[in-house]
């Protein structure tokens, strides 16, 4: 059994410019056409729900707000465009509530009271302008945190507080999180209760392939233990974020560039028979439609495309 992707993570800019040097130059001057035709491309290919990695990066934000100047990008109002878009196709839209820090220190993020002041302050603003929008599913936690063993108490801390002012905003919202460490997970009696402590919708842990620390045939064994410990915590859903991409070069330190497609088959393979949906890091700079006005990406994008759509018959 292999299922298709559910989703995506969706950016205005890529957060490392290494990794984004196929990437960040060309969303930066894309327009507000090309950015509907990149999410009308992405439903076209099964997309329901996209997660915007980032509402504010480098002290620059993607909506009007006296937190920080607008981001410098030919399509002056992107999120308008991306709620517009999403709700005409009706897909749905995880919101982020960052980055109103550095990106590279999530745990400072988690405890400082400022981050906390400032990402709260943008929940609010973001919904008074964009509540209206059905597409508008729920909000994202883009500070990734270790699962060292177990979920960390402070992250815990951190979701659960988040949570409480989405949940303050509107009962509807849904929270997602993705974490890292599936492979280090010790899945007992403890990581299950601190798992029934995580006031979260949905968990979709990153399977690691795309960074070089897992295998797919590994995957298997995490996503069946993590299944065990959600059917037993009863809480939130099991979800998979699928690392879509490679390294053009070393790991963490050069460009993200498209996989071969049986890596992608292997990987969602893996996931499959546990997960509830797969979410998918990242379609932009990995799949391309060919002829597409929107390319974003390396050469081969175009190739990952036609090798999933032929072979889900899409």
């Amino acid at each position: 059994m292999i299922n298709p992707i559910n989703g995506s993570w969706f950016e205005f800019q890529h957060h490392n410019i290494l990794e984004g040097k196929y990437w960040n130059d060309i969303c930066r001057k894309m327009t507000e056409a090309q950015w509907r035709d990149k999410i009308h491309e992405m439903n076209e290919f099964g997309m329901e729900y996209l997660v915007l990695m980032a509402s504010a990066l480098n002290d620059e934000a993607y909506f009007e707000t006296d937190i920080y100047p607008m981001a410098d990008l030919i399509c002056h109002n992107p999120m308008e465009v991306m709620f517009g878009e999403t709700e005409k196709l009706g897909m749905k839209v995880f919101v982020s509530a960052g980055f109103y820090g550095e990106w590279t220190r999530p745990y400072d993020n988690f405890i400082d009271p400022e981050v906390t002041k400032r990402a709260f302050k943008a929940m609010n603003q973001l919904c008074e302008k964009y509540g209206k929008y059905k597409s508008f599913h729920g909000w994202y936690l883009p500070d990734e945190a270790w699962i060292n063993k177990y979920f960390d108490p402070l992250f815990i801390e951190f979701i659960n507080k988040y949570s409480a002012e989405m949940h303050r905003l509107s009962k509807n919202y849904k929270m997602l999180i993705a974490p890292y460490g599936a492979k280090d997970c010790v899945v007992d009696d403890k990581f299950v209760k601190r798992l029934e402590s995580i006031d979260c919708d949905y968990i979709a842990y990153q399977d690691e392939i795309g960074v070089e620390k897992s295998t797919a045939e590994q995957t298997k064994k995490y996503f069946e233990n993590l299944k065990f410990a959600h059917d037993k915590a009863g809480r939130a859903a099991l979800w998979a974020d699928v690392e879509t991409f490679k390294f053009e070069g070393k790991v963490y330190h050069s460009a993200l560039v498209a996989p071969e497609f049986e890596r992608l088959k292997a990987q969602l393979e893996s996931v499959s028979p546990y997960v509830e949906k797969i979410l998918v890091y990242t379609y932009e700079c990995t799949f391309n439609k060919p002829g597409t006005s929107a390319f974003i990406g390396d050469p081969n994008t175009t190739k990952l495309y036609t090798d999933y759509k032929n072979f889900f018959n899409l």
